[in-house]
């Protein structure tokens, strides 16, 4: 049964872990309890415990609920949010294109952190200032799932994870051209351009970056690509793709406009595409409760799906 206030440690709780038995009482997760306990939200005796401290029949257990931080530079708003799952630890959604994950320059509100934060208050004091959460991002026009985390310990489980490439991550997307093989490995280090700092490049003092591609099918000058990240690198897959002469069809940065000589209705189709084909597809992670592997996939956006039909002619399989 949940406790709803102050409580006296029966028989039960008698030699027991603080933070095991008030979170058993409490119905709320351990690594929660455990923050509490260690930002002096909870009492035993009078006195602040540590969570390890073991109980006595009699003990008197006080808590109170912490109020989450308040992050000024990231205010809760009401917007859409298309969730895959929601628990204690975690929430999988998928991101639109167009959204952009956090606040950045000219960018103050009408991202994904702002609405997360009016549907999950409790995340502000999770991860770093500025990104409640956020432990990977996509790119604003990127669409596909990601993973919030929710808790501080989640937060640290997942960043771990991705820090040692744990994490699995599988991309859609539509370039220009066909690889000469079907599928390859991309191994080119990446950094910042030298004459444009706001865009990456392949250099040769960059950070280890690989990328695996395989191609699903191609026709009149697209393919469609299966993409897996080993690294996670800012513009990974896009600046692989330029640096192969694959560039993403729509790509603002680093894509190529080939279709000004092309037939009039595969114009039409490439040029009104204004963002980078680019889709992440599925994700799979450890669990930060129990270690088991989780995984998700977002389904095909609908305009990469008429994109594809219009070039060649052909659905979306």
């Amino acid at each position: 049964m949940t406790a709803t206030g102050p409580f006296h440690a029966d028989q039960d709780d008698a030699g027991q872990r603080l933070d095991v038995r008030l979170a058993a009482r409490l119905e709320l997760p351990r690594n929660q309890i455990r923050q509490w306990i260690q930002q002096g939200a909870v009492q035993v005796n009078g006195k602040k415990p540590k969570p390890s401290t073991a109980l006595s029949v009699g003990d008197l257990i006080r808590w109170q609920r912490p109020e989450p931080p308040v992050d000024s530079r990231v205010q809760p708003q009401e917007g859409p949010l298309e969730i895959l799952l929601e628990d204690s630890e975690v929430i999988v959604l998928t991101k639109p294109a167009g959204m952009a994950v956090h606040p950045g320059a000219g960018r103050p509100d009408g991202t994904l952190v702002n609405y997360l934060l009016a549907r999950f208050p409790e995340i502000a004091g999770v991860g770093g200032p500025g990104r409640p959460g956020i432990v990977h991002r996509l790119d604003i026009d990127t669409t596909g799932v990601m993973v919030i985390a929710r808790t501080a310990a989640a937060y640290q489980s997942l960043s771990r994870d991705f820090a040692e490439r744990r994490v699995k991550k599988h991309y859609q997307a539509i370039a220009y051209g066909t690889p000469q093989k079907a599928s390859g490995v991309i191994d080119l280090a990446i950094g910042r351009h030298r004459q444009d700092r706001k865009k990456m490049a392949v250099i040769p003092q960059g950070r280890p970056s690989r990328t695996l591609y395989r191609c699903i099918d191609h026709g009149e000058g697209v393919c469609r690509l299966e993409l897996d990240l080993e690294t996670g690198r800012t513009h990974q897959i896009r600046v692989h793709l330029k640096a192969i002469h694959h560039p993403l069809v729509g790509d603002p940065i680093y894509g190529e406009a080939r279709w000004k000589d092309w037939p009039r209705k595969r114009q039409q189709a490439l040029a009104s595409f204004v963002r980078p084909a680019l889709h992440a597809w599925r994700l799979a992670f450890r669990h930060p409760a129990d270690g088991d592997i989780k995984r998700f996939e977002a389904p095909t956006p609908e305009d990469m799906k008429q994109l594809w039909q219009r070039v060649t002619g052909r659905p979306w399989h």
